[in-house]
C-alpha cells in the first residue's frame, strides 16, 4: 500500500510541475481574418457560425476556454489547432490560389453536409457549435456562392 501512495504522490508532483509548462498559444491578430471575410463575404448568420465554430481551429486566432491552461488538455488542444490550421487556415486565405480556395470551400461543403465539422470533440465542450439543418443549409449556400464566384474568376477570357 505504501508503494501505491508513493506512486500517486509522485504522479501528483509531476502533474503539478507540468502545469508550469505548455505549448505556445495560437493568438494571432483578429485583423488576419479580414481578408477571408472580405473575399468570401458571408451573410451575418454564416459569419457568426464561422467565428463561433470554425476560427478557433482554422485561423491564427483561438479563443481559449479556462480549461485550456491545464496540462495535458492544453497539448491536446494545441494539436487540434495545429492540425486544423494545416487543413485550412483562413488567416492565410490571401496566400491561397483561386483553385485552392475553391477546393477548400468544396471540402467545407462536404464536411459540413456530412456533419464531420465541427468535430465531435469540439461540440462536446461547445454544445452551441452543433449545426442545425438550417445552419448547414446556410453554410452550404454561402460556400457554393463563393465557389461560383471563383469559377468565374478562373475562366480564361
Amino acid at each position: 500500500m505504501k508503494l501505491i501512495k508513493k506512486l500517486l504522490l509522485g504522479l501528483l508532483v509531476v502533474f503539478i510541475i507540468a502545469q508550469f509548462f505548455g505549448p505556445e498559444k495560437n493568438s494571432g491578430e483578429l485583423s488576419s481574418l479580414e481578408p477571408f471575410l472580405a473575399d468570401t463575404n458571408p451573410p451575418e448568420d454564416v459569419k457568426i457560425l464561422l467565428k463561433e465554430t470554425c476560427f478557433d481551429c482554422h485561423s491564427d486566432v483561438t479563443r481559449y476556454p479556462w480549461y485550456s491552461s491545464i496540462t495535458p488538455v492544453n497539448y491536446w488542444m494545441a494539436d487540434h489547432v495545429k492540425h486544423g490550421k494545416s487543413e485550412l487556415n483562413v488567416s492565410k486565405w490571401d496566400a491561397y490560389s483561386v483553385k485552392r480556395k475553391d477546393h477548400k470551400l468544396e471540402e467545407v461543403i462536404e464536411l459540413v453536409e456530412e456533419r464531420e465539422m465541427p468535430l465531435n470533440s469540439y461540440t462536446w465542450t461547445h454544445s452551441d457549435a452543433k449545426y442545425t439543418d438550417e445552419q448547414i443549409e446556410s453554410m452550404v449556400k454561402w460556400a457554393e456562392s463563393v465557389r461560383f464566384k471563383y469559377s468565374l474568376q478562373s475562366k480564361p477570357e
